[in-house]
């Protein structure tokens, strides 16, 4: 599968997202992507998917077979995990329900079969998306954030089954903040900045490096960095000046308790110094 001078953007006067992006997908290979949130890596994933056309450029030999999850599944549906399961079986062409079954096991879900779908929490409902991507065996395997709430098994029994699809001629590509396949053994690893794609070079470290572009406040001001070990505060910030200031805003972010770690990680991974309430 290749991707010919993609471009992207959501508008015809919008911003660019992506630019003349070359990249080459191989039957057998495993992509980690990498990039600070809001760079385009759910876009670029969802290009290679399908869901979306490139604005400009082509894609060609995209896979017979494309399983997906998003980073975010959608529990607004009127289904048990169970019936919507077999649904999307139905639509995969599956003549049983019992691929279902076993992966629903195997990711340590069996428990949540019964379950309306929007009573999940946001591992159970990532552990959904992950099932009725793998319902079919994929040929194109794209995963936006699956790690993303998992608990410890399931969180150790993905990489095995990427590497199983992989193992058989798939192609997996995953958008992975928390960098769980930093190490994946012979994975590539792309990084998305700037609109480019950098190809084989691994994504960046949690915490920003010299150099390096911080996020931004609203104001244009640098967000402080987090310490680099628990040792380590953060530094007060520097008192305003009459020229060339910054400002420092707090904002407060409300979430479920079951959420909680999640939220706080990707916020600590872009930068941002966090502090939790009771």
């Amino acid at each position: 599968m290749r991707l010919s001078t993609v471009s992207f953007r959501y508008s015809r006067r919008g911003p660019w997202i992506l630019r003349d992006v070359e990249l080459t997908l191989r039957p057998g290979s495993v992509v980690e992507v990498t990039g600070r949130n809001g760079a385009g890596k759910s876009t670029l994933l969802r290009l290679t998917a399908g869901f979306v056309p490139p604005s400009r450029g082509s894609i060609s030999d995209r896979p017979g077979v494309v399983g997906y999850a998003p980073d975010v599944f959608p529990v607004d549906q009127p289904f048990t995990v169970a019936a919507y399961l077999a649904h999307m079986s139905r639509v995969r062409g599956l003549s049983s329900g019992s691929a279902a079954g076993d992966l629903a096991e195997r990711l340590n879900a069996t428990h949540l079969l019964d379950q309306p779908l929007g009573d999940l929490s946001k591992g159970s409902a990532q552990k959904v998306g992950l099932i009725q991507s793998l319902l079919a065996p994929p040929d194109l395997l794209i995963l936006d954030e699956p790690f993303a709430g998992l608990d410890e098994q399931t969180r150790t029994e993905l990489p095995v089954i990427i590497e199983e699809i992989a193992a058989r001629g798939g192609t997996v590509v995953v958008s992975d903040h928390q960098k769980q396949l930093q190490d994946f053994p012979g994975a590539e690893h792309w990084l998305v900045e700037d609109g480019d794609v950098t190809v084989g070079t691994r994504g960046p470290s949690a915490l920003p490096t010299p150099g390096a572009h911080p996020p931004r406040d609203p104001s244009g001001g640098p967000l402080p960095r987090l310490p680099r070990d628990a040792s380590e505060e953060p530094s007060p910030p520097p008192p305003p000046s009459s020229e060339g200031s910054s400002r420092q805003v707090v904002i407060e972010v409300v979430v479920d308790a079951d959420d909680a770690d999640e939220v706080e990680q990707k916020l600590r991974a872009d930068g941002y110094l966090t502090r939790r309430s009771s």
